[in-house]
């Protein structure tokens, strides 16, 4: 576990299980590089990144649901899957559901992928409105039961930009072939469309679990205890371009992908700054993708070659951006 100041307690609840207890950022690296069949990468933020890499680099099969190990160290990280021949699956319910659309079938037939989006809780919502936003209404997703930054990044629909640079690395047809389509309803939680014409969409409830399955059982299925998806009961699908005047996370997160390097990684940084200052009320919630804007147009490092090259970089950015929101 990370939190060492846990770990006597941890130790206390297994006695005599024959299971071995560790904690602190060391003991999550060593943990990840024991022989499993399969790696769950859950810890988020960049706290995950050095275990990730460490499952990686065992060749074996790793279930990614940290979003920073491919949007701040997209290239570093797939390098080392490729040099590994680590199987790496997708949990993240956009990029698993385009998992299963894209299952025996040649990405080289691919014309386009499309990852939906909620909206967030303020998907309807005015410029005037938003100016106003508090954080307990941005934590109130319509869908998702979710943290509060996740939430916040839904709200602000960041969460959608940082998926669309993790599905550029996860699948490589280009980026003017990935699309965003706003889908109230999270019932299509992604789709492929090949060059037939034809379009094959992941259908399912807003529920984890099934994305979960679906990796730990792969290439098989598993029963899981969720409810049918019930259509009728649903009545109707709808769908919407994203409105990126009032919402332009995703624009930035297009031009962050498109520099490549170390953009995607202060992208990131920058946006968990202002995100963290908006829940404790310092931030106006129009503010956040303007601070990641101004932080991204004036610090471009170089480009990182290895893990920790991404760190420094991480941490520098952050650095920057809490500077950034100083009084002057």
């Amino acid at each position: 576990m990370a939190d060492e100041s846990c770990l006597p307690e941890l130790r206390e609840a297994l006695s005599g299980s024959g299971v071995e207890a560790a904690g602190g950022a060391g003991a999550l690296v060593e943990a990840a590089s024991r022989p499993a069949d399969m790696t769950v990468a859950a810890i988020v933020g960049c706290a995950g990144l050095a275990p990730t890499m460490a499952a990686i680099e065992q060749g074996r099969t790793v279930a990614l649901a940290n979003k920073e190990a491919l949007v701040s160290a997209g290239d570093v990280m797939m390098s080392a899957v490729a040099r590994h021949g680590t199987t790496l699956l997708p949990m993240d319910s956009e990029h698993n559901a385009i998992f299963q659309c894209l299952a025996g079938n040649d990405a080289a037939q691919v014309r386009t992928i499309t990852l939906t989006a909620s909206g967030g809780p303020f998907r309807d919502w005015t410029a005037d409105q938003l100016a106003r936003a508090t954080p307990a209404q941005a934590v109130k997703h319509p869908n998702w039961d979710m943290g509060a930054k996740i939430s916040v990044d839904s709200a602000t629909m960041f969460n959608k930009g940082l998926e669309l640079i993790e599905a550029h690395h996860l699948f490589p047809v280009g980026l003017d072939r990935l699309r965003i389509i706003v889908h109230p309803q999270s019932i299509i939680h992604s789709m492929v469309e090949y060059r037939d014409g034809s379009t094959l969409a992941q259908l399912g409830p807003s529920d984890m679990r099934v994305p979960i399955a679906s990796c730990l059982a792969w290439p098989s299925r598993m029963d899981t205890p969720c409810a049918p998806l019930d259509l009728a009961a649903v009545g109707e699908l709808t769908f919407r371009a994203p409105d990126e005047e009032l919402f332009p996370a995703t624009r930035l997160a297009r031009a962050a992908a498109e520099a490549g390097g170390a953009a995607p990684a202060v992208l990131n940084a920058a946006n968990e700054v202002a995100v963290a200052a908006f829940l404790a009320g310092k931030l106006p919630f129009t503010r956040i993708a303007v601070e990641v804007e101004r932080l991204m147009d004036r610090y471009a490092p170089p480009v990182p070659a290895s893990l920790a090259e991404v760190i420094a970089v991480d941490a520098e950015a952050r650095a920057l951006a809490t500077q950034q929101l100083e009084p002057a």
